[in-house]
């Protein structure tokens, strides 16, 4: 298959809709050369969180890797205990400082929950954008009616709203809500936690197409849409996601994967808005 380069990734608003994942990438070194390795083949946005607490990692992989800082689209999350106006201010500069930048591109509020107050949270998140600190600011796990608070009290824009979604949780409402108000979907565990390995159907559609599984579900996700941002850390890995950019499903096949909806969640803390 022939090998993409960044300038093929296609863009929602600026944001690549491919990125590295890296929830649960806890090993500072593999982390680090996770993101290097991924930079040097062609990614261009990296996702991460307060809560998965690799941001050093993170950052250094950034460093290692042969790609100017302006050239990545790097976003963090603000985990449910910072969300208190100061909360906010001093964990997002301690965010900055660990990923040594200056800026990033998208932050994200993780829940709509613990110490999450609409008009304090996101007063901090302004004042953030108005420094310079932040490029753009989003939500995570927010549903319609969360939402809907958020645009009401935020004076910046709802860039994104980071949620589960894969061929077994398709999410139609969120993504109809993005459609209509301008708001853009970004999937965290597209491939199901690996679920999507185990679907026959889908397994079909890769044979057809000497693909991977992976490479199925998240071209599929791309045809919808929504940016994908899969956590991988071997190389191998890595390239298989990066090679989904280079697959075109036909009416048939996405028609099957739309068939598998079954709302099938792999992410669901008791303090979930769901």
């Amino acid at each position: 298959m022939a090998r993409s380069s960044s300038d093929d990734v296609p863009t929602a608003d600026g944001m690549p809709m491919l990125g590295l994942g890296t929830w649960e990438n806890e090993d500072e070194e593999e982390c680090a050369e996770s993101v290097r390795t991924a930079l040097e083949m062609g990614y261009r946005h990296i996702d991460t969180a307060q809560a998965y607490g690799n941001e050093e990692s993170v950052g250094e992989g950034i460093a290692r890797a042969d790609v100017p800082r302006e050239d990545v689209f790097l976003a963090t999350k603000v985990w449910i205990e910072n969300l208190a106006y100061d909360d906010v201010l001093e964990s997002t500069r301690e965010s900055l400082e660990k990923l040594g930048t200056d800026y990033v591109d998208l932050l994200y509020v993780h829940w709509p929950a613990g110490e999450y107050d609409p008009v304090e949270t996101f007063d901090a998140l302004s004042e953030l954008v108005s420094e310079g600190a932040v490029e753009h600011i989003g939500v995570s796990n927010f549903e319609p009616e969360q939402l809907d608070e958020a645009r009401e009290k935020s004076d910046e824009p709802i860039f994104a709203n980071q949620i589960e979604c894969h061929p077994m949780l398709q999410q139609e409402t969120l993504r109809a809500y993005g459609e209509e108000h301008d708001v853009n979907i970004v999937a965290y565990s597209p491939l199901a936690r690996g679920s999507v390995f185990d679907a026959s159907e889908l397994g079909s559609i890769a044979e057809k197409h000497g693909v991977s599984e992976a490479q199925v579900s998240l071209a599929w996700l791309r045809e919808k849409g929504i940016t994908a941002i899969p956590k991988a850390t071997g190389e191998e890995h890595v390239r298989d996601n990066w090679e989904s950019l280079s697959l075109s499903l036909d009416a048939e096949d996405v028609e099957t994967i739309d068939g598998l909806g079954r709302g099938q969640r792999e992410v669901d803390p008791s303090f979930a808005p769901w």
